[in-house]
């Protein structure tokens, strides 16, 4: 199943390099298509890099919630009580659930290009005024996560990358996942592509890190994957963290959001996953409904999250209930609904497997 789908994939959208791993029956497995470096011959194997996009924003929001865990601070509070030169500012007084849920009021898809530090990004948000009451509309956006980040860093006393490489990661037993690829392993780093070929990778910018910034392998990924579904062997206080993430806060159209990540009723038609991963709900602000009280963590949901850098393109899926995962990585940025349609044929024909052979 896994190679008739990825095959098209590859040829219709001229995609040099493909890794796609998968959580199913109690166990992971990796398939590795094709070349991670065109010119070099470098074929993909388990320990290719490939850039995770914005998947890497469920990294942060894992973070955030295992920082609120330790007592360290409350998505509750206004982004203000961290950051004292944004007190009294527009800003200042957005949640930090707000910013880990894209719901801040209308923040840009993009931190602008002007800004070329911290201090600069301080004073914009200081200017910052929201086109939308925080809280009623979903624009989604990479400063309000990177923003978390940064906050999170700061109420744990400690630089993000330091917390996320020596951390959070080794904790998730996620040996092979960088921020800051070392030189020992810039070998198994993949070249990403555009055009008709033209080798790219990630530019740091500012909250690259927190944002867009990891690097990881389908391996990697399937060790994520097993941790949210709740079948990793991990610390009790980072088990409950990794559940919290999966909160449902707002109703967006098609889809509930959760911290960073977007979850759906299961089962669910592809076609709603196609609505809830659109163009729409990425660029266009899609007002929302709080749920209140939120909803608890549920089984019987597909959670999902996208990643696009310029030369990457990823995408990462969940059914707890059936305890199955996946995770698609390629070196080259093809559209979002090909991606979805290909976790979802996967994923379905998984379950449809399973559900027989418990009969």
């Amino acid at each position: 199943m896994v190679d008739a789908t990825v095959a098209p994939l590859r040829e219709q959208y001229h995609i040099a390099g493909m890794a796609v791993g998968i959580v199913a029956g109690g166990k992971s497995y990796v398939f590795n298509y094709g070349l991670a470096n065109i010119a070099g011959r470098k074929p993909v194997n388990d320990r290719t890099l490939f850039e995770l996009g914005s998947i890497s924003k469920t990294f942060t929001a894992t973070l955030a919630s295992y920082a609120e865990v330790k007592g360290r601070l409350s998505l509750a509070d206004p982004v203000g009580k961290y950051l004292g030169s944004l007190r009294g500012s527009r800003f200042g007084d957005v949640t930090l659930l707000e910013l880990g849920t894209h719901t801040p009021g209308g923040l840009p898809l993009q931190v602008p290009g002007v800004i070329h530090d911290n201090d600069q990004l301080l004073q914009y948000f200081r200017r910052w005024r929201p086109a939308h009451q925080p809280g009623t509309y979903r624009t989604y956006n990479n400063p309000g996560i990177g923003t978390l980040g940064l906050i999170t860093a700061k109420s744990m006393s400690a630089r993000f990358e330091n917390l996320m490489e020596r951390r959070l990661l080794p904790a998730l037993g996620m040996r092979n996942t960088y921020l800051n690829v070392p030189a020992g392993r810039m070998s198994d780093y993949a070249e990403g592509y555009v055009g008709a070929g033209t080798p790219v990778r990630m530019k740091a910018r500012v909250l690259w890190q927190e944002a867009y910034g990891i690097r990881s392998t389908a391996a990697d990924m399937t060790r994520f994957l097993q941790a949210n579904l709740g079948l990793a062997a991990l610390d009790p206080q980072l088990r409950r963290a990794i559940l919290a993430t999966h909160t449902g806060y707002f109703q967006a159209g098609p889809m509930t959001q959760d911290l960073i990540w977007e979850q759906y009723p299961y089962p669910v038609a592809l076609q709603q996953l196609l609505a809830g991963n659109s163009d729409a709900m990425l660029f266009e602000a899609s007002p929302v409904t709080r749920l209140s009280p939120p909803e608890q963590p549920r089984q019987d949901v597909w959670v999902n999250k996208t990643g696009s850098t310029d030369g990457f393109g990823a995408y990462i899926a969940f059914i707890p209930a059936k305890r199955l995962g996946i995770v698609i990585l390629a070196n080259r940025s093809y559209p979002i609904p090909a991606r979805v349609t290909a976790a979802y044929r996967i994923l379905t024909a998984l379950a449809r497997a399973d559900s027989g052979a418990t009969q």
